[in-house]
């Protein structure tokens, strides 16, 4: 369903959707707003057109002709239906233009706009907008709120001569409120941020398992990375593209028992894996990481599946670019994520990992 809906957006980015009858009745059978912009459809019986999502009772085929453009249908003799509005911004526009609204609202304010502040700008009750907001950007509006909060304060960290001007001028009404946010917001101290995260310091080593070689990351805070390969010098730079600033060092004997310790994870997953993580990410990826990391051992979901959990039924290519920007293998289990025919999609460290991996969980 993934890889359908998938080509299906592109076609319809490209134009080429909706260019045939059938195709355009389908889409009016199924009142499908993305079709709204790309034709409009008459009724003979009633003489007025409307766009493919009209809630209206469905006519019968024979009765039904298609239009390019509003004026078009005018032509030809129709008038616009009182109830869809086909003159008038779908719905799917009024809902982007409502969310954007909010968005820059968000974005102007120095503190969080109640929920009702925002669902009053939008013209929607608390409780749609909400559904809606976070229908269209994959997060809830507070998440948005802390991600723009979180890029502004490293922008004005690396512009402001002070770290004290950086904290108001991000927005925050006091230094206690930002330095208790502080290691959320960056990941490391705002000093050490400042100075391009030079300072952090990230151990690592590198095992042997029966599936290549595993890389094995971590910060004071817990694990950041576990890769997959065959080449121990293009691990290493591959956490070197993710920590470009970071001082790298060779993990000590105590490291190594940590790293053997991922390595009889990776053998067994059905014994789960019980070390601390240090995950960075966006907001929507964090959300798609602690989603996969609810399907258990021996389980699979698609695509889709993980975007309706997460509540963002409309994100299934985000959901995938997230599942591929996942630095933590196994541990945060991206390899369960399908297509929903049950095939084997791409995955970072290569398919025929996913395929042992996923073998290795059913059998145990």
């Amino acid at each position: 369903m993934a890889d359908m809906m998938t080509e299906r957006s592109e076609s319809v980015m490209s134009g080429w959707a909706f260019r045939d009858g059938a195709e355009r009745w389908a889409a009016v059978v199924r009142r499908d707003p993305v079709a709204d912009g790309h034709f409009v459809y008459s009724v003979s019986t009633t003489g007025v057109y409307c766009r493919p999502s009209c809630p209206s009772r469905s006519a019968k085929r024979e009765h039904v002709a298609f239009h390019d453009t509003e004026a078009d249908a005018e032509r030809a003799g129709f008038r616009p239906c009182l109830r869809c509005r086909p003159r008038e911004p779908g719905l799917a526009e009024r809902r982007a233009t409502a969310v954007a609204r909010a968005c820059r609202l968000i974005e102007r304010t120095a503190t969080m706009p109640h929920l009702a502040t925002l669902a009053r700008a939008a013209g929607m009750s608390r409780f749609h907008f909400h559904r809606v907001f976070r229908a269209a950007t994959g997060v809830t509006p507070r998440a948005y709120a802390a991600a723009h909060r979180a890029a502004r304060v490293r922008k004005e960290l690396t512009r402001r001569p002070s770290v004290t001007e950086a904290i108001y001028e991000s927005g925050f009404s006091s230094s206690g409120r930002f330095y208790a946010a502080a290691s959320d917001l960056l990941g490391m101290t705002p000093t050490r941020f400042r100075a391009g995260g030079r300072g952090a310091v990230i151990r690592v080593a590198i095992g042997r398992g029966s599936l290549g070689l595993v890389l094995v990351a971590a910060t004071d805070a817990g694990v950041c990375a576990i890769l997959l390969g065959d080449d121990g010098e293009a691990l290493r730079e591959d956490l070197r593209r993710r920590f470009p600033e970071a001082e790298v060092t060779i993990g000590d004997a105590a490291f190594e028992r940590t790293v053997r310790h991922v390595v009889a994870f990776i053998e067994t997953p059905m014994d789960g894996f019980d070390l601390p993580l240090d995950i960075r990410g966006t907001a929507f990826q964090q959300r798609v990481w602690r989603a996969l990391r609810d399907i258990p051992a021996g389980a699979t979901a698609s695509y889709a599946e993980v975007a309706q959990r997460i509540g963002a039924p409309r994100s299934v290519r985000a959901v995938a670019g997230a599942c591929a920007a996942n630095p933590i293998a196994v541990a945060v289990p991206c390899h369960r994520v399908v297509r929903s025919d049950g095939g084997l999609s791409g995955y970072r460290w290569g398919v025929e990992r996913k395929r042992a991996l996923l073998a290795r969980e059913r059998t145990r």
